[in-house]
């Protein structure tokens, strides 16, 4: 029975994986409850499947390349994991640990790097966050930064592609549940939270304050950002999502954003830092529901 299951994750089409859960997670937000009111939730969602459907027309050929160098690499065995013998399931779950690790790293460079910055701003560009901000990213950077990422991780690690489709399986789920308007229990971030990234770790992220926008960079395991002094903390009432610089309905559309990393935009950050920081497991006050708007 595990078995089976395992090899429908492992043989699932990622795309109907992201349109169940932007399916679920959107409709949520609709009838649900919600920390933050947002208007015109269905332009809102339209810009940013452009997004993906981009991304899904480049990959027909550089999926099929990244599969090609990370198959190479494990032909030739290749990477630190081949020194060893572990079991098959161990090392599929290693494996999403360390691709986990190698995007915490390339993550947080896309913070510091101006290049990559200017890549990865479109993501953090967007003022009302919500389910379909998980396909709000330009597609050169999910191509040429994080499935290059991926090769590197696989070259160094001795990672296959089979622990990468499970990466992606679990990231994509992750991805949903951290960036959705919902209301989510705050005995999470005390728990689970001590481990995992809980959907409140990851809005601090998306804080406009670039205190806090460079902090908390996983995408799992907020581990990773616990052990290398990236985790802060704010509680959900105190945020404003997005990037001062990209504020405005011009500056919100997908043709200006596919455009931005092209374009030069001083980055606009706040000389006052909260005193609010590095609180592990903080109690938050919980804000009034409103309902999103379509």
């Amino acid at each position: 029975m595990k078995n089976n299951i395992l090899d429908t994750i492992l043989h699932l089409d990622q795309n109907y994986l992201i349109i169940g859960l932007l399916a679920v997670f959107f409709t949520l937000e609709q009838v649900s409850g919600t920390p933050f009111s947002f208007k015109h939730r269905g332009k809102h969602l339209f810009q940013n499947i452009l997004y993906q459907i981009v991304l899904t027309a480049l990959n027909v050929f550089f999926v099929s390349l990244q599969v090609f160098c990370i198959e190479w690499l494990n032909t030739h065995e290749i990477g630190l994991l081949y020194l060893i013998e572990i079991p098959f399931i161990a090392k599929l779950l290693v494996g999403v640990m360390l691709y986990d690790f190698t995007t915490y790293w390339i993550h947080r460079a896309s913070h510091t790097v101006p290049f990559l910055w200017r890549l990865h701003r479109v993501h953090h560009s967007d003022t009302t966050m919500d389910s379909s901000t998980v396909l709000r990213f330009h597609p050169l950077e999910l191509i040429l930064i994080y499935q290059t990422g991926n090769i590197l991780a696989a070259g160094i690690f001795g990672l296959d592609v089979n622990a990468m489709v499970l990466y992606y399986f679990f990231i994509y789920i992750f991805l949903f549940l951290e960036h959705s308007n919902l209301h989510y229990p705050k005995w999470l971030n005390n728990t689970f939270g001590l481990i995992f990234v809980m959907p409140d770790h990851h809005r601090v992220h998306h804080q406009q304050e670039q205190f806090y926008t460079d902090s908390n960079f996983a995408d799992i395991f907020i581990l990773w950002d616990r052990l290398f002094g990236t985790f802060k903390w704010l509680p959900v009432e105190k945020m404003k999502y997005g990037l001062v610089e990209f504020e405005g309905e011009e500056k919100q559309s997908f043709f200006y954003l596919m455009k931005s990393p092209f374009l030069k935009i001083e980055r606009v950050s706040s000389d006052h830092v909260p005193t609010e920081t590095n609180k592990t497991s903080p109690p938050c006050k919980e804000d009034n529901s409103s309902k999103t708007q379509l």
